[in-house]
């Protein structure tokens, strides 16, 4: 016999499993808002020390910087350390010398001769430099018109094209265009230093003529230090924004012991890498984990511990399931550094060196595992981004001359990060160019010891007369 379902129980079901319904749907929605919840106490939590926001942009719950203890010793230099005294300019650099000679003996007030006599100690020294007025030199040009007294026919004397062409010289033009590009001064302030130093009054159209001017000398130099940069065996790259017309860009900087180049690009992705290294990047590459490097397969690319630092600091800031792995990493990332540093001094063998990282290359791996399986999500998911590309962890252990951080890119875009705090970027394409240009041509003189203003100088001067421009690789 069939029961007749009671229509009560029917519609009491129905609610039932509609409310159960409801309640797993709350369920998730509650577990979905706990995650955000979690993930925005994480960026408020972000500060220095466990992401890459700098230190000026600490908000006020930021831990404080680290002091040091005092150690009770006086200030300055301790008993032992080595001193460091004012170099002595040789003396082709020394315009004037003026010899202080003994008239008498100190002792018996005998007369003593003038001349050097041998065994005479050599004479002590104190170099006084001084700057001289520094007046421009300033050269007018007159076109003189004479009336000839047969016809009366007036003859003007014109002043030659290529002297009208130019209203400034190519050192003054190098020197204020150096201001603009390595100390990052204005054009307002480039018209305050021509006249106050130079007694030179500019306006801003010959301020903007002379940056013009020196990124059209500058434009091969820049292609000569890429092409170097790209056929490097490593390179540290970065990249930082830039505005273009108040519209965001990235400005790229690879760079090696002895020259940096320097690229605007419009995005942060791997057409940008290849643009700054060509399209199948040679080498190996020390970099952060942005997406764009991934074009580079692992073996050939390193990343920089001190990014990875403060990922795992963020780990232990956290406060959940994947503090401790945090913790265990930091205190093995410190050791890496540990014997780092002690190879560089010199206190042990590349052997030796490669022997003590094995120990920590296995235990930084087993606490990545630990990580990727943990209940922070976060921090599973870097911990598995880390175990997926562990070659890159590594590469400064196996390839002579490879950097565990990436310090010297970071080093290398610190005076075009206050530029763009500054100026907030450029206005044009053609700025642009001046920036990668004048940034390129000065950091790699300076790496290589070479007198900047000088080449700048002859830079526009071969410039300006149709010249082949000076080797920017070039040795002293």
């Amino acid at each position: 016999m069939n029961e007749v379902p009671c229509p009560g129980c029917q519609e009491r079901d129905e609610v039932i499993a509609a409310l159960q319904a409801r309640i797993a749907a709350l369920e998730r929605r509650g577990a979905e808002l706990e995650q955000r919840v979690a993930e925005l106490e994480a960026r408020l939590g972000q500060n220095a020390s466990n992401s890459s926001i700098p230190p000026s942009s600490n908000p006020p719950s930021a831990p404080p910087p680290v002091r040091k203890k005092r150690t009770g010793k006086k200030r300055g230099g301790q008993p032992g350390h080595k001193g460091h005294r004012r170099d002595r300019l040789p003396p082709e650099r020394v315009d004037h010398v003026i010899p202080l000679i003994p008239s008498h003996c100190q002792r018996c007030h005998t007369p003593l001769p003038q001349q050097r006599q041998d065994g005479d100690p050599e004479p002590t020294w104190h170099q006084f430099a001084e700057l001289p007025p520094v007046l421009a030199v300033v050269t007018e040009f007159q076109g003189h018109a004479r009336t000839c007294p047969c016809c009366l026919h007036v003859t003007r004397e014109h002043i030659p094209a290529q002297i009208t062409a130019h209203a400034f010289g190519p050192r003054l033009s190098a020197a204020l265009g150096y201001l603009a590009g390595s100390q990052q001064i204005s054009a307002r302030g480039l018209q305050d230093i021509s006249e106050a130093l130079f007694g030179v009054p500019v306006s801003l159209g010959s301020v903007s003529a002379m940056r013009q001017e020196l990124g059209a000398a500058l434009e091969q130099p820049h292609k000569r230090i890429g092409l170097l940069v790209r056929n490097a065996a490593f390179k540290n790259v970065d990249e930082t924004t830039w505005k273009l017309a108040g519209q965001r860009c990235w400005l790229w900087v690879a760079v090696l012991t002895h020259a940096a180049f320097f690229l605007i690009r419009p995005k942060r992705d791997a057409k940008a890498l290849q643009a700054l290294l060509g399209e199948q990047p040679r080498g190996v590459l020390g970099t952060d984990r942005a997406k764009a490097y991934s074009l580079v397969p692992s073996r050939r690319r390193q990343f920089c511990w001190a990014h990875l630092r403060r990922d795992f600091q963020a780990m232990v800031d956290r406060q959940n399931e994947g503090s401790g792995v945090g913790e265990e990493l930091l205190w093995w990332t410190r050791r890496l550094f540990r014997h780092w540093h002690e190879w560089r001094a010199g206190r042990i063998g590349r052997a030796e060196f490669r022997n003590r990282m094995r120990r920590v290359r296995y235990a930084i791996h087993r606490a990545l595992q630990e990580g990727a399986a943990c209940g922070c999500a976060a921090t599973a998911a870097t911990c598995a981004h880390l175990l997926g590309a562990e070659e890159s962890l590594w590469v400064f252990v196996e390839v002579a001359g490879v950097e565990p951080t990436n310090n010297a890119a970071e080093r290398a875009l610190r005076r075009a990060v206050l530029w763009r705090k500054r100026c907030f970027g450029s206005n044009s394409e053609e700025g642009c160019r001046f920036v990668e240009r004048v940034l390129s041509v000065v950091q790699t003189l300076r790496l290589r010891g070479r007198h900047v203003l000088d080449y700048l100088t002859q830079a526009i001067e071969a410039h300006r007369y149709g010249l082949p421009i000076p080797d920017v690789l070039a040795t002293n």
